[in-house]
């Protein structure tokens, strides 16, 4: 099953590291059968799609408990065994992963681009209001789901951190 799962630089740079995504168990998006019954598709792009827009979010709301990390979303697409995913009740496509998971097994790395981080940072500092019900700051948590995540082969992961991996 592709799952995508939410990190943020720091987070891909651990990763990199270590060479394992997950500690243990951790969270990822999906598709499962409530994301099927809330965005029915006949296409099954649409719905990944959708999982990667709820891992993008998710990585959203980690930059916005880290203030320390780029202000760029990153999610990582993962295959990994059925069995090795639950399905999570906290919303459609939510999964938690059994893990670790090798980073070799990663398809692809999506990350935001430069010009999004001041959309992101803004975002990431509205969230809190916006899960309050604030319209206006769900608007600008809205305006970082503007920018669409950039596509990189696993082998760019180097050149994304920098020279400090």
């Amino acid at each position: 099953m592709r799952v995508y799962v939410p990190l943020t630089l720091s987070g891909l740079a651990e990763a990199y590291r270590t060479g394992e995504l997950g500690a243990g168990r951790f969270p990822a998006y999906g598709v499962t059968p409530a994301l099927r019954e809330w965005y029915p598709s006949e296409y099954a792009e649409d719905q990944e799609y959708a999982a990667l827009g709820f891992a993008a979010l998710a990585s959203l709301r980690l930059l916005a408990a880290d203030a320390g990390a780029p202000r760029r979303r990153v999610v990582v697409a993962v295959d990994v065994p059925d069995g090795a995913v639950s399905a999570d009740p906290a919303g459609p496509g939510a999964l938690w992963v059994d893990g670790p998971v090798r980073l070799d097994r990663a398809a692809a790395v999506h990350v935001d681009a430069a010009d999004a981080e001041p959309d992101v940072t803004a975002a990431a500092q509205a969230l809190p209001a916006a899960d309050g019900g604030d319209d206006g700051a769900q608007s600008v948590v809205d305006g970082a789901e503007e920018h669409e995540l950039l596509w990189y082969a696993t082998q760019e992961i180097p050149n994304l951190l920098g020279p400090a991996v």
